[in-house]
């Protein structure tokens, strides 16, 4: 069984930076491509950013494009998603989940198969 853990929300002021984890365990870690999705209040979950299991390479949502950066540490089975110049629109609760297809960047929740917990983003402007 999967078990996908996130870590590391809160809340912060506008332009402030937060730096999330997810640490798994059950599954061969390094051979999955890792997404984070984001679920705001009244809204459906939404794509933030994929890497891949193989290369490590990164895909973004246009909205965090050049303020949040996904990382993998396949050795501790844990992938971090660092988000700088934070804005009141990025308070969501914020989940990682495991890609089985690794079929490039998938983005759409329905192609995930396990998901964590979830942590609370909150942004105060």
């Amino acid at each position: 069984q999967v078990q996908l853990v996130e870590s590391g929300g809160g809340s912060v002021q506008a332009g402030g930076s937060l730096r999330l984890s997810c640490a798994a365990s059950g599954r061969t870690f390094s051979r999955y491509n890792m997404g984070w999705f984001r679920q705001a209040p009244g809204k459906e979950r939404e794509f933030v950013a994929v890497i891949t299991w193989r290369y490590g390479s990164t895909a973004y949502a246009n909205s965090v494009t050049g303020r949040f950066t996904i990382s993998r540490d396949n050795a501790k089975n844990t992938v971090h998603l660092q988000m700088n110049s934070l804005k009141p629109e990025d308070t969501a609760v914020y989940y990682c989940a495991t890609d089985p297809s690794n079929s490039g960047y998938n983005t759409r929740p329905s192609n995930y198969d396990y998901w964590g917990q979830g942590t609370q983003v909150t942004v105060s402007s």
